[in-house]
């Protein structure tokens, strides 16, 4: 039991980074009676805009963290980004505070290495070739080893930032470039992977909670520049290759532990499945579920991050997503074209509020729903591209 929000029985949540994910579980924890803070390093992220109170600090700064989550001692630390002091999360968490789903899972998904090594190294799991490299050097001579092409990652980024393919050795110098300029934290490392030809590639939310362990339908996605462009749910897929997705996605969230959702993203080959990543919060390709689901991602990670069962995941429709992005930095714009979005049938817009404009950022994403994902896609599509970014 706890009281309402402000009051001093109040149940309290922590948002570490306050985006368009983070909004949507802030509203459904909200919609539990939970009080919601929401913290980033920038002003009037979309999270903030909708919580009971926010602050900005620097949250790869382990005694800026430390200071405002001893100030405001809530009962769940939830991290919704990458880029956080995971070393302070990790003491914090010794001390007694609850991070979710655990410092452990968020430490090593903070950056490629850790869960690599540990899906790959210690779980046995299948996945792509690959190295790492600290120098040009380093980086060249691991391109020379797996052949091209093969997609090169900083460590810790979001959203394909400093992602790219080299296609020929001679690309390797300008990659690196790349990968330095889209990474955070000051981390100097990147992934070699070898190229997969795969046939399609999904995300599988994976749900822990006091019901146990549970799968929504796999999601299918079209990833640009290493970030998702659409996805949609169902993707369709052999009962052989949903149980061996599941078996993954259950050996790797097993392992991290905890309550909350995981979104395990895999490549489907000729071959079979493939590992490639997993983040310990809901996903972007998820968004989907706001439209598809009976309880969309967000709902389901406020249920079991608060320690509320989930009986049953109901897959209520077909549905697809996609994004709106914006082509340049601004300050001073306006989204329009909502009228015609929301002309479409069987369609939804989340407009995400964010402050500014970057080349590449989502500033929107349209939800459609049909008989088949086929439909949902041109619907989702059609939806989307009637936005409109208009900078002044």
């Amino acid at each position: 039991m706890y009281g309402s929000p402000l009051s001093s029985h109040a149940r309290k949540i922590m948002l570490l980074g306050s985006g368009e994910l983070g909004k949507e579980v802030i509203i459904e924890a909200q919609r539990l009676g939970v009080e919601t803070i929401a913290v980033d390093r920038y002003e009037n992220a979309p999270a903030m805009q909708v919580a009971h109170r926010s602050y900005v600090i620097d949250m790869l700064d382990p005694a800026a963290l430390r200071a405002l989550i001893e100030k405001e001692k809530p009962d769940l630390l939830v991290p919704e980004i990458e880029a956080i002091a995971t070393s302070a999360l990790v003491e914090l968490e010794k001390e007694g505070y609850r991070v979710i789903p655990t410092a452990r899972a968020a430490l090593l998904t903070m950056d490629r290495e850790g869960i690599r090594r540990l899906a790959a190294e210690t779980l046995k799991l299948p996945t792509a070739p690959y190295r790492f490299a600290d120098t040009l050097d380093e980086l060249k001579a691991a391109v020379a080893e797996l052949g091209t092409p093969c997609v090169i990652k900083p460590i810790m980024s979001s959203s394909g930032k400093g992602q790219s393919v080299c296609k020929t050795e001679a690309d390797a110098e300008a990659c690196w470039d790349y990968a330095m300029e889209g990474g955070r934290a000051k981390r100097t490392r990147v992934i070699v992977e070898g190229f997969v030809h795969f046939e399609s590639e999904i995300t599988l939310l994976t749900v822990r909670s006091a019901s146990g362990t549970s799968f929504c339908a796999p999601i299918g996605h079209v990833q640009r520049d290493g970030d998702y462009i659409e996805s949609w749910q169902p993707h369709e897929m052999t009962a052989q290759k949903i149980h061996d997705a599941e078996t993954i996605a259950r050996a790797v969230t097993e392992e991290l532990g905890g309550y909350g959702i995981y979104g395990v993203e895999l490549f489907l080959t000729k071959d079979g499945v493939l590992f490639s990543e997993v983040s310990p919060r809901p996903h972007d390709t998820g968004m989907v579920t706001m439209i598809t689901q009976d309880l969309s991602e967000f709902a389901l990670h406020a249920r079991a991050i608060l320690g509320f069962p989930i009986p049953t995941i109901r897959l209520l429709t077909p549905g697809a997503s996609y994004t709106l992005k914006a082509d340049r930095d601004s300050e001073n714009f306006r989204i329009g074209g909502l009228e015609e979005a929301l002309a479409v049938p069987n369609t939804q817009v989340r407009v995400f509020g964010k402050p500014v404009t970057k080349p590449g950022r989502r500033m929107a994403v349209a939800l459609s729903s049909a008989d088949d994902c086929g439909k949902a896609r041109e619907l989702a599509k059609q939806a989307a591209q009637s936005l409109t970014i208009q900078y002044e």
